[in-house]
C-alpha cells in the first residue's frame, strides 16, 4: 500500500472543507425560499471557508517529517479518506439529486459533519499543533449541534 504523509492528510482536510463549502452553498441555493434553512446552510458554508484557510495555514507550519506513531494514524486516516461516504467515488461530493427534501439535506449534512469530525480527530492526534485542529473540531461539533437542533424543529406529517 502506498504511504500517506501527514502533509497529504492535511491537504485532504483542505479538500474536505472545500467540499463542505460546495455542499452547503448548493443546498442553500436549493432551499433559498426557506429563509431559516438558507441562513443555516449559508452560515455553515462560511465556516467551511474559514476552516479551509486554517488547514492551509497548518500546511505552512507542519514539517515534512512524520509524527511519532504515524503508521497507526496513517492507516486510520487512509481508511477515512477511502470511505465511500467521506468523499465518494471521484473524490467529490455525491450527486445532489438524492437531496430532495429539507430532511434529506440535514441528514446528509449531519453525516458529512460526523465523518469529517472523525477525520479531524485523527489529524489532531497526529500533529504537534493540536490546538489549531482542536479549534476546528470544536466548531465541527457545533455544526452537528446546530443541524441536530434544526432537524428537531421539523416534523413529518
Amino acid at each position: 500500500m502506498e504511504t500517506f504523509s501527514i502533509r497529504e492528510a492535511v491537504e485532504q482536510a483542505v479538500q474536505t472543507e472545500k467540499l463542505g463549502y460546495q455542499f452547503y452553498t448548493t443546498i442553500a441555493e436549493k432551499f433559498r425560499k426557506d429563509e431559516g434553512l438558507n441562513n443555516l446552510f449559508t452560515t455553515l458554508a462560511g465556516k467551511e471557508l474559514k476552516h479551509e484557510k486554517t488547514f492551509r495555514e497548518l500546511l505552512e507550519i507542519i514539517k515534512d517529517e512524520e509524527p511519532a506513531d504515524w503508521e497507526e494514524a496513517e492507516q486510520y486516516l487512509r481508511a477515512m479518506v477511502e470511505s465511500e461516504f467521506f468523499l465518494g467515488k471521484n473524490k467529490s461530493l455525491p450527486s445532489m439529486e438524492h437531496v430532495k427534501t429539507v430532511e434529506d439535506a440535514v441528514n446528509f449534512a449531519l453525516g458529512f459533519e460526523k465523518e469529517t469530525l472523525l477525520y479531524f480527530y485523527g489529524i489532531r492526534d497526529a500533529v504537534k499543533e493540536k490546538e489549531v485542529v482542536e479549534e476546528i473540531i470544536n466548531e465541527e461539533r457545533s455544526h452537528i449541534m446546530w443541524l441536530n437542533r434544526f432537524k428537531g424543529s421539523f416534523k413529518r406529517p
